[in-house]
């Protein structure tokens, strides 16, 4: 694996996909974060962490309230001014879906970001 991060979001469109009520991915730091985001706006029902071994994982129940998601690649730098430019490539339409952005104020969406007034990173996009 090249990318750990990519790998579990791909697991996690193809079993939301497949219509598979849970999901495990390796743990990881962004992980939890984006999952975080994912949680709070009602796109999977909740994870815990397991420990297997020497290794960690991630059990994810899913909810059924994911069309898509994806990771953006590369990892695009933004300002606050320029997301609205991002919203409207990733997500296909208004009030529908998030971006997830990695701010200096932590992992949060496109909308946190805009109240904050702060830019960040595109990780990726859930709709």
């Amino acid at each position: 694996m090249v990318d750990v991060f990519a790998d579990a979001i791909n697991k996690i469109k193809v079993y939301e996909n497949a219509g598979m009520y849970e999901c495990t991915v390796q743990s990881t730091r962004l992980m939890r974060a984006v999952l975080d985001t994912m949680k709070s706006n009602n796109y999977i029902t909740k994870y815990e962490e397991v420990k297997e071994g020497k290794f960690k994982t991630i059990k994810i129940t899913l909810s059924k309230r994911i069309n898509d998601i994806g990771v953006i690649k590369p990892r695009y730098p933004v300002s606050a001014r320029e997301l609205q430019k991002y919203e409207m490539r990733y997500i296909p339409s208004k009030d529908f879906g998030i971006l997830i952005v990695s701010t200096p104020q932590g992992i949060m969406t496109n909308k946190e970001a805009k109240q904050k007034n702060t830019g960040g990173r595109l990780i990726a996009y859930v709709y």
